[in-house]
């Protein structure tokens, strides 16, 4: 079994804010998150899928096809967005990091050709990440 990892990059912006709660009590969770005009951040995206190595290609995957699969069903979408109103999966989801690797696993599951998505992680700094494995 071999692990292959893809590093991408996009930017796109969102607030953190809870409908269920009122300001004042967003602001206290979120803290400047929860600012009205949102924010942003230049995320990296990490993609690891595992597999065998073909024999006939020496590969997992060919690098190039991975880039595409990962650049038509996740960076095309999010980056340079506003994820709270871009994207309809998050119009009822916080887009956290956490739920942003959540969105980016099930974009890619199973669109990925002999080889098994294994982890999604999302930095939305150099000191902050998450890492998602799926169910």
């Amino acid at each position: 079994m071999v692990y292959l990892t893809k590093k991408m990059h996009f930017s796109a912006s969102h607030r953190l804010y809870n409908p269920l709660l009122n300001e004042e009590e967003n602001l206290k969770l979120f803290k400047k998150c929860a600012n009205k005009n949102g924010h942003g951040h230049n995320f990296t995206l990490e993609v690891t899928v595992c597999g065998e190595i073909n024999p006939k290609t020496g590969y997992l995957i060919d690098l190039k096809e991975l880039k595409e699969i990962i650049n038509i069903n996740v960076i095309e979408l999010l980056d340079h967005s506003n994820l709270n109103i871009d994207i309809d999966f998050f119009k009822n989801v916080i887009p956290t990091s956490e739920n942003i690797a959540l969105f980016a696993w099930k974009a890619l599951e199973n669109k990925i050709p002999n080889a098994k998505l294994y982890k999604i992680k999302i930095a939305e700094s150099e000191t902050s990440a998450v890492e998602y494995y799926g169910n």
